[in-house]
């Protein structure tokens, strides 16, 4: 199949709405983001700027997106592994052109009808923000040149919150949503625990975790964007979830 890759999301559903997608085939190709190789000394001082600021962050490594396209075969793209300060000087780019940073939400459903999300701790690169258990995809979730993105979800959720979507009943399919060249692919994951039930959990794991990222854990019962300090990513899901999807 010819795809027609895109930087500019023509064609694509208008941002922050969600749709369903039929599938991800996300490439990893060799070399340097052609962003890291352009921006290079930019990259470096803004990263002594973020760390003088907050001593905790690390540099890891993270997938960035170059180009992608949406097809009737779901999303397709094409990215490299990047530092993760090369992200940090990317997102403060008021157009944020050069680069897509796609990442997965596993939306976490509870049995009394509330989704559970997790509040940033101080120290991480988005404090006290509130968002579903998530991370950049990273170069362990690679597998034969392609993101996985079901083993990102699952490592993600386990690292933060000790709960296993083993254990939960999927969605049968993905949905995606896009806003400031960010695109967000995200799949139902049901647990048969109550909201007070999972956040119990998560706040046992909170005590023994090895990484200390999370400050908390909520329960989200309505598309009130007040309601919790939400990642900008966050506001399309919970009005879809909480209107469209229950047609309230």
């Amino acid at each position: 199949m010819n795809l027609h890759f895109s930087e500019d999301f023509a064609g694509w559903p208008p941002e922050q709405t969600v749709f369903p997608i039929a599938g991800l085939d996300l490439r990893v190709l060799a070399g340097d983001h052609p962003f890291y190789v352009a921006e290079r000394e930019a990259i470096r001082e803004n990263w002594e700027k973020e760390t003088t600021a907050n001593s905790a962050l690390f540099d890891g490594r993270m997938v960035f997106q170059k180009r992608l396209a949406l097809t009737d075969a779901g999303i397709a793209s094409e990215g490299h592994v990047i530092p993760f300060s090369t992200f940090m000087w990317w997102r403060r780019q008021a157009d944020r052109r050069g680069g897509i940073h796609l990442f997965a939400y596993p939306v976490l459903e509870t049995s009394d009808g509330a989704l559970v999300a997790i509040r940033m701790g101080s120290h991480t690169a988005n404090p006290g923000q509130v968002y579903f258990a998530a991370g950049s995809l990273e170069p362990q979730d690679i597998s034969g040149g392609r993101c996985d993105v079901e083993e990102n979800m699952r490592r993600e959720v386990r690292e933060e919150t000790g709960l296993d979507l083993n254990e939960a009943e999927a969605g049968d399919r993905y949905y995606a949503s896009h806003v400031r060249r960010t695109v967000t692919v995200l799949r139902l994951f049901r647990f048969d625990l109550t909201a007070e039930e999972m956040i119990e959990k998560i706040e046992a794991h909170m005590l023994v975790a090895d990484d200390k990222e999370i400050a908390g854990a909520v329960a989200i019962r309505s598309a009130d964007p007040k309601a919790h300090p939400y990642n900008i990513a966050m506001l399309p899901v919970i009005d879809w979830y909480f209107g469209e999807k229950h047609g309230s």
